[in-house]
């Protein structure tokens, strides 16, 4: 019978050649990542040897991973839910059968508890999902925006969110999903980004809403807004319309009397 020593030594090897082929590279090119020799990457991948403290910190940070969950988790029996690194932790993905990565969808049932499973492989793997063409390269995910805070963007619309690594990617006065421990699923224009404080400013497209800061601390995740999905046109603007008709009934004229 095997020890749990093995065991455990077993599941970090498989999760350290796991981790090496989600970044797609040789042994040679990990080992030059974590300073170490290929010949020790390959004692640690086979399990004939336990990683050293600098090699496992080393891999933390580049993850954002723990070492308990290295020793204790088997990150390549997730059913489909793969991991990527996203800047202070692992962000959480799904992928298709052709290990294509999908949208996972966030209804507005299922906001309270993304608050606590955002980072939950098993509540990511549950939630709808769905693949967009055109997006650019990257990690998404949708989530529905209640509420007229953001008006001309209807109430009920799905917001598609670009995953973003952290505050210094945020773009001043751009449209974002943040998901925050103290305010939930908030999709609003941020400002604020380089001004030297703990603190963001929040502001909807909507006047009658006014704007409000939310701590920099509070913050879990954030989603850069790409695009949308709504049941509801947009209303043609009639004096817009009228206008754009008075101006050919113009040229009409001007031609008759030309001629």
């Amino acid at each position: 019978m095997r020890s749990h020593q093995d065991v455990t030594l077993e599941r970090t090897a498989r999760n350290i050649r796991y981790l090496r082929q989600q970044k797609g590279m040789t042994q040679q090119q990990f080992a030059d990542l974590l300073g170490i020799k290929r010949s020790l990457l390959g004692a640690y991948e086979e399990g004939r040897a336990k990683p050293n403290m600098a090699a496992m910190e080393r891999l933390i940070e580049i993850f954002g991973i723990t070492i308990d969950s290295l020793l204790r988790e088997d990150f390549s029996t997730n059913n489909g839910v793969h991991f990527r690194p996203g800047g202070v932790r692992v962000l959480t993905i799904t992928v298709d059968k052709a290990n294509r990565e999908n949208i996972e969808f966030v209804p507005v049932k299922a906001a309270a508890g993304y608050l606590t499973g955002y980072a939950d492989p098993e509540f990511i793997s549950h939630l709808p999902k769905f693949n967009l063409p055109n997006l650019a390269e990257g990690t998404y995910r949708a989530f529905e925006i209640v509420g007229d805070s953001m008006l001309p963007i209807p109430s009920g619309s799905i917001m598609i969110g670009h995953y973003v690594e952290g505050i210094d990617d945020v773009k001043e006065g751009q449209l974002y999903i943040l998901i925050s421990r103290n305010d939930g699923i908030v999709f609003k224009r941020i400002f604020g980004v380089n001004d030297g404080s703990d603190t963001l400013l929040l502001r909807s497209d909507n006047p009658a809403y006014p704007p409000y800061t939310i701590n920099t601390a509070d913050v879990l995740e954030i989603w850069k807004a790409r695009a949308y999905i709504s049941t509801v046109f947009p209303e043609s603007d009639v004096s817009l319309q009228r206008l754009m008709e008075t101006v050919i009934e113009l040229k009409g004229e001007v031609g008759r009397l030309k001629s």
